[in-house]
């Protein structure tokens, strides 16, 4: 009897019965592997994209960028309207909206967001560059946000911003020291945050009140590894469902691997040498111990010109990046820059060292001009790697590097205080370029108590500055355009750190677990490490994919088999207690 009941039953789970993959205890959990560490979950504090990541699933921003094409959307304000000087904006945030605890979401909620970042300089740390240039926030009633401006900001719908709830945050009395961990965390996101274990994991619910909708399942884990050749194995076991960020090796060990579907895309990423400028506080006043030499602009660009970017391209990404120059990757194609003939920076080592014993650094004894720190992040391929070719290159010009591999917060920690001479470090760049721009401007250094903006390489520059506050105030595309490339142009020259290469987006995911994400943009887009939350909210489980749209032939076959298996299992059940006699 067990064993034809049990055949009955295998028949019907092969038309489609089975419990989902990523099923357990009746929930339906996607599991994401990460291997970066979160450096907080404080929304004004994170600046890690693993934090902020996570933080776009938490809490929404004032508009938001569309899945498809990355147009501006709606998000916490439905309509937007600026005055004719563009000085001031109006922000209507419709009625419906709640945050996950069931309060309201109203324009008092960002009104107090903005003004906690205009009255308190640790609010500022992560995103305040989108605030500089505010004179005032208010929300005269519950619906309005009105936004004054010093001078016109094009960036008024890109304000990269996460929301949060007067409600709770009120109460916080110490932003700095706040680790946002009261779980469930209170957002407006798709999901909400419930539990955090520091190095093993984070895990999340579906906001089954989502202004949106719910998404089509029911929780979200991220899964910590020490290292992509861990978290890629993981999704191999199917142990994991979704990885990005792989070595070109390990996307393509995944090449017709069953139940994996790989996703190769333009990424918005970059990955640069940091060369330590001679870092400063916004005062003028040293910090940290970098190399004096490095002060020198040209000391930084022969460093520039004995690194082969083609031979890290090949050698390094196997050819799944492009060479760096610019700011802003190729992806956002009208902001990209690259240099003219006349501005090009060619791999040639004889010129740089040419150029280091014109700038008075002559080799020693030992054929050696001076050494410096390379920082770098253990565990991360791309750093290891190239660690190892620019040894070589920098050596053939006379500079010995001492290499040092450490964790993401000690690396985080190094180039926070410009402890380091060089060090890798990388940004995603969001769909406006204002951001990544603003990172080198002079005011983006701290103050004399360390506090304050977010730095990128202690750039500080004067030209480029100026450039900065013209582009910030062009309503006029075409001439925006043509400042933000300027301004890569004097990045590019004066090389507070060399932008190696702009690397694709290396992705896979268990395709028997989840049958699709969304990606963005639709076309040759990415999942993760979007400019919005689409990836995640959109991604559905396979079994449901199976029985949804044109299924209901399907499912009225699946259903007519199954009735007639269950009537031949009852009819063979009581032929058997006829002739048996079976207690029950």
């Amino acid at each position: 009897m067990r064993v034809k009941l049990c055949a009955l039953l295998a028949v019907a789970t092969t038309l489609g019965l089975a419990t989902p993959p990523a099923a357990a205890e009746g929930r339906v959990i996607l599991k994401v592997a990460i291997v970066q560490q979160i450096d907080s979950m404080n929304p004004f504090l994170a600046v890690f994209q693993s934090s902020t990541e996570v933080g776009r699933l938490m809490y929404d921003y004032l508009t938001a960028y569309a899945a498809d094409d990355q147009r501006v959307t709606e998000g916490i304000a439905n309509r937007w309207e600026p005055s004719a000087d563009k000085l001031t904006w109006t922000f209507t945030v419709p009625e419906g909206k709640k945050w996950s605890d069931g309060q309201p979401i109203t324009a008092q909620d960002v009104a107090f967001t903005y003004n906690l970042m205009l009255t308190n300089e640790v609010a500022r740390t992560a995103n305040g560059s989108f605030v500089t240039n505010f004179s005032s926030v208010t929300a005269p009633d519950d619906r309005t946000v009105v936004i004054r401006t010093k001078a016109p900001q094009v960036t008024m719908l890109a304000l990269d911003v996460p929301i949060v709830p007067k409600h709770v945050w009120e109460k916080v009395t110490n932003i700095k020291d706040y680790a946002n961990d009261q779980m469930p965390v209170v957002g407006s996101g798709p999901f909400v945050l419930t539990e955090h274990v520091a190095g093993q994991f984070i895990k999340l619910k579906a906001n089954k009140s989502y202004w949106r909708g719910a998404p089509k399942y029911d929780e979200l884990h991220f899964v910590y590894f020490q290292n992509s050749d861990a978290a890629v194995q993981a999704l191999a076991k199917g142990e994991v469902d979704l990885v990005n960020r792989m070595a070109p090796a390990q996307f393509d060990s995944l090449k017709d691997k069953p139940g994996v579907t790989r996703n190769k895309a333009q990424g918005r990423r970059f990955v640069e040498l940091l060369i330590n400028p001679g870092a400063q506080t916004r005062a003028g006043e040293p910090i940290g111990d970098g190399n004096p030499a490095l002060k020198d602009v040209r000391v930084r660009r022969a460093i520039a010109q004995a690194i082969d970017l083609d031979a890290l391209v090949q050698r390094v990404s196997l050819g799944y990046a492009e060479k760096g120059a610019g700011l802003v990757p190729p992806v956002f194609g009208k902001w990209h820059w690259q240099p003219g003939e006349s501005e090009l920076r060619k791999f040639d080592p004889a010129a740089a060292n040419a150029a280091l014993d014109a700038a008075g650094y002559p080799r020693k004894a030992d054929g050696t001009r001076f050494s410096l720190r390379l920082t770098g992040r253990a565990g991360r391929a791309y750093d290891e790697q190239a660690s190892e070719y620019l040894k070589r290159q920098l050596g053939d010009v006379g500079i010995a590097l001492d290499v040092r591999l450490v964790s993401d917060n000690q690396l985080n920690e190094a180039t926070t205080v410009a402890t380091y001479d060089l060090a890798f470090s990388g940004w995603a760049t969001n769909v406006d370029p204002d951001f990544i721009l603003g990172l080198h401007t002079c005011a983006q250094r701290p103050g004399a108590d360390g506090k304050g903006g977010t730095t990128d390489a202690y750039f500080c520059d004067q030209t480029y500055d100026e450039l900065y506050a013209r582009q910030l105030s062009e309503f006029d595309e075409g001439k925006r355009v043509e400042l933000v490339k300027q301004m890569q142009a004097r990045f590019y020259d004066q090389v507070p750190a060399v932008v190696l290469a702009y690397e694709n987006a290396l992705e896979a995911y268990r395709s028997d677990h989840f049958a699709r994400f969304t990606t963005q943009p639709a076309q040759g887009g990415v999942i993760m490490a979007q400019n919005g939350m689409w990836g995640y909210y959109g991604a559905e489980p396979a079994a449901r994919a199976a029985t949804s749209g044109s299924t209901w032939v399907g499912f009225a076959v699946v259903a007519a088999a199954v009735s007639s298996l269950l009537l031949a299992i009852v009819v063979y059940t009581r032929r058997r207690k006829a002739t048996a006699g079976e207690r029950e």
